[in-house]
């Protein structure tokens, strides 16, 4: 009997691990960007995605080949957007 019971429970924990978890998605508010931050941020980077996070940094969503992850929002010349955090 414990062989058919295993038998029924592998299946499931194979369907189980099939199920797609966006751990990306954040509890901040998406931000609409001024032009300023817009003309520094480098080229390539979803800009409609972008949030503040608890660092007071900018970070953006990207979607890649194989995972959707936040990433932080980089100048031109590679530095991060931040803003100052309020106290």
């Amino acid at each position: 009997m414990k062989i058919h019971i295993s038998l029924i429970f592998i299946p499931l924990l194979v369907l189980g691990a099939c199920v797609e978890v966006d751990s990306s998605v954040s509890k901040e508010p998406v931000v609409k960007l001024p032009d300023s931050i817009v003309e520094m941020a480098a080229p390539n980077q979803d800009l409609a995605s972008v949030r503040v996070r608890e660092d007071g940094c900018l970070w953006y969503r990207y979607a890649g080949p194989v995972e959707t992850t936040m990433l932080p929002l980089r100048t031109k010349d590679g530095r991060p957007i931040c803003t100052k955090v309020a106290s």
